[in-house]
């Protein structure tokens, strides 16, 4: 089986495929292939193509809806690299509270003066900050990463505040007792003296903080965002900074608006950018898309249901991607030993072992029905 690499992939994760399957394959041949960063909106998908895995959470970069039409599963590695942005939210937020980029730049300034350590006694106040412990942290969004956040901002002293939807009936597994939930954003953000954006864009969340939001905050307030750029209306953003309204912005997102604005530090996406997680990115994606080409098991799929039948045996198993389409239509005529279907909000899986092998009309039948998107039979 042919696999495509459209950007850089640890060779941790690689080495999971083993026999049978062909590395660095130009996409127009794939069978399968492992993205992180490329965008694929504007990209041909070639017709073979049955999955694609996101070394990464984020799938903004890949067309769900126009891959699921293709028969082409998409899966992402949810919590993979939460502990790689949960440290470097951290950073963000010691580089606010401490001066401590402008107090390098002074040394490095004054790195030939022979007189450097006493005029470093002199100079040290204007880098005077402030500390982490009893300041408020406001996360929206608790997943992997704000659960991982929230704990760790218990544990430095700080008050953490969380909003996440849908509203949780009870406690959150996994998150400190201690992480008062809210049941709204706007009290949230009119609390907070640090505020940490974690959760997905969609469509009904583009520009949710703008400058309406933006005026509920306190004015020394610190927006971080490492979850995608486009959930911040930056040039509201960069308009608070300039009027005093905002303390500071940090973004892992670089772009024309808020590079060299005066209040705001950005990082080169940096957000996975740790061995572990390029690690562990690779190896979840790889596993995901052998479950589903050598199993038939769908596992963090993003464009279709969540949807299983365990290990293989030697019966061979049938895979239907359909849209619509309910399982005794499409096990129709068939010897069915177990199956099991799944449907999402438009698109639907049905997995099946079958007690003999199905004739080749069948499956033709089968590709004829109307709201069949792909069959596959795994011998």
């Amino acid at each position: 089986m042919k696999v495509a690499c459209l950007n850089p992939i640890a060779q941790v994760g690689l080495k999971r495929f083993g026999e049978g399957y062909e590395l660095d394959a130009p996409l127009e041949q794939a069978e399968v292939a492992l993205v992180r960063s490329a965008n694929l909106h504007e990209t041909a998908l070639p017709s073979q193509l049955l999955a694609i895995g996101r070394a990464g959470a984020g799938v903004n970069n890949i067309p769900l809806e126009r891959c699921a039409q293709q028969g082409i599963v998409v899966f992402n590695t949810p919590g993979a690299n939460a502990n790689a942005v949960k440290e470097l939210v951290l950073a963000g937020m010691l580089l606010c509270c401490r001066d401590l980029l402008g107090g390098m730049d002074w040394v490095h300034s004054h790195k030939d003066s022979a007189q450097i350590a006493a005029e470093t006694e002199k100079a040290k106040k204007q880098f005077a900050g402030f500390e982490l412990v009893g300041k408020r942290l406001g996360i929206v969004g608790l997943g992997n990463i704000g659960i991982k956040l929230a704990n760790a901002a218990v544990a430095l002293g700080m008050e953490v505040r969380g909003y996440t939807l849908p509203l949780p009936q009870g406690e959150i597994p996994g998150l400190n007792p201690a992480v008062r939930l809210l049941d709204s954003p706007e009290e949230l953000y009119a609390q907070s003296d640090f505020i940490s954006l974690h959760l997905p864009l969609l469509a009904d969340n583009a520009g949710m903080i703008s400058q309406q939001v933006l005026d509920t905050m306190k004015p020394n307030a610190v927006l971080l965002n490492f979850s995608r750029d486009k959930l911040v209306d930056e040039e509201a953003v960069v308009r608070a900074l300039q009027e005093g309204k905002l303390g500071r912005y940090v973004t892992d997102f670089p772009n024309p608006t808020v590079a060299g604005a005066e209040g705001v530090l950005v990082l080169p996406h940096l957000g996975a950018s740790t061995q572990e997680a390029e690690d562990v990115c690779a190896c979840m994606a790889v596993d995901e898309i052998k479950e589903y080409v050598e199993q038939g098991n769908l596992v963090h799929s993003v464009n279709f249901p969540p949807c299983s039948i365990g290990e293989k045996t030697d019966l061979p198993r049938i895979c239907v991607l359909s849209k619509g389409v309910p399982a005794d239509q499409l096990l129709e005529g068939m010897k069915v030993q177990t199956f099991k279907q799944a449907e999402g909000k438009e698109f639907g899986y049905l997995v099946a072992d079958l007690a003999q092998k199905p004739e080749l009309g069948e499956i033709e039948r089968l590709e004829s029905t109307p709201g069949v998107i792909r069959v596959r039979l795994i011998p």
